[in-house]
């Protein structure tokens, strides 16, 4: 067994873990399968035992049986904002840390709020919270992990705009999956329960088909039993072992994301690499080594800004950004990763000239031919299906 020396850092963050709120996540995998029921059920249990419970934010959709178990809590009012002539609800942040309750129930979590509000996502919101110390029980879908938008679009056929970060979902103190037969659900959404009667056959017809549902179920059900191996991983760590320091390669070892300067859907790479390193229960890198001819002043500045996009997703998704700067790019991201415990390096395929390929030049090649001990995963993209809401 592997040990590790305590760092003042690790006891800091057990006092700070200390003073946070407590996060709980119900994950669905589609509309309709009863997360904000379950929610609503357990804020009136809490409520029963003498809990001070608020709803923070919660959307019935106008479904009787949802709408029923409001009446009875709390609700701290909505914030009314209106943005292009248009009034929207919106979480109302300040008034709940405001009122400072020991829990709030928010929903809908990988909602975008209006430009005017505070911080651009709800999960964002619900961060504040519990960095003030309200504990907060939240629900989405599963299709709403950044990490899996490729994976969703690609089995589905369906584009999920809204998103939020694996992090979230790693740092959440307890995760519940709310299951339930695809059959199931098609009753519910032909009964009426989920969607008004005249939007059933399109629903049915796009996101709600059996082999949809079926894929979204199967990804929850794996999300849920990943987060527990997570967590199980995470005792062992504070216990004193190192998960990711086990062997310099393969299976164990830290997830490094190659970046290039423009690389073609470079989103895509930083959900594998999300995706990797939450499987593993390890930390990443994302690392972009910057050339004599890639310095800021000499590439331009629409390539400049999608670096800096794709360095502010990567912090997003949890990853902790490198800047090198070095003449031969693959060299250095070898001695990178050597140097910090990395097992498994991501990089996309080069789209450079044939000929260049054929003879072995470009970076994928080079890493494939001179990265021994360490496990290279070359990103191909596919051209997206035709772009389809849910």
């Amino acid at each position: 067994m592997t040990t590790r020396r305590p760092r003042a850092e690790d006891f800091l963050e057990l006092v700070e873990r200390g003073r946070r709120g407590r996060l709980k996540l119900y994950i669905g995998f589609a509309a309709g399968v009863g997360k904000t029921f379950r929610m609503l059920e357990e804020a009136h249990a809490l409520k029963l035992r003498g809990v001070d419970v608020v709803l923070g934010f919660v959307e019935t959709h106008g479904r009787p049986e949802t709408e029923a178990l409001v009446a009875g809590l709390e609700l701290v009012p909505r914030q009314r904002s209106t943005y292009r002539d248009v009034t929207v609800e919106e979480m109302d942040l300040d008034a709940v840390l405001a009122r400072r309750p020991h829990v709030a129930i928010v929903d809908e979590l990988a909602h975008t709020n209006l430009p005017v509000c505070r911080n651009r996502k709800r999960y964002q919101d619900v961060q504040e919270l519990l960095a003030a110390g309200i504990n907060v029980i939240g629900a989405f879908n599963v299709q709403h992990l950044e990490s899996l938008n490729d994976l969703v679009e690609r089995n589905t056929g369906v584009t999920v705009r809204e998103t939020l970060p694996d992090s979230f979902l790693k740092n959440a103190d307890q995760v519940v999956n709310l299951d339930l037969a695809v059959e199931d659900l098609h009753e519910r959404l032909k009964a009426g329960k989920i969607y008004a009667p005249d939007k059933v056959p399109h629903a049915l017809e796009r996101f709600f088909t059996g082999d949809n549902l079926s894929t979204l179920r199967e990804l929850a059900l794996r999300e849920v039993a990943e987060s527990l191996d997570r967590a199980t991983t995470g005792k062992q760590a504070r216990a004193g072992e190192d998960p990711s320091q086990k062997g310099a390669g393969g299976a164990w070892g830290r997830v490094l994301v190659a970046l290039s300067s423009q690389p073609p859907r470079a989103a895509t790479l930083l959900r594998r690499g999300s995706r990797m390193a939450g499987r593993l229960n390890t930390d990443w890198f994302v690392v972009y080594v910057e050339t004599p001819g890639e310095a800021p002043h000499l590439i331009d500045a629409e390539a400049q800004r999608h670096l800096l996009t794709n360095i502010e997703k990567a912090k997003e998704l949890g990853a902790e950004v490198v800047r090198l700067r070095a003449k031969d790019p693959v060299a250095a991201l070898l001695d990178f990763g050597r140097s910090h415990g990395v097992g498994h390096i991501i990089i996309g395929r080069s789209t450079q000239a044939r000929w260049r390929q054929r003879l072995g030049l470009t970076a994928d090649a080079r890493l494939l031919r001179e990265g021994d001990g360490f496990d290279i995963h070359v990103v191909s993209f596919e051209v997206p299906h035709e772009e389809k809401r849910p």
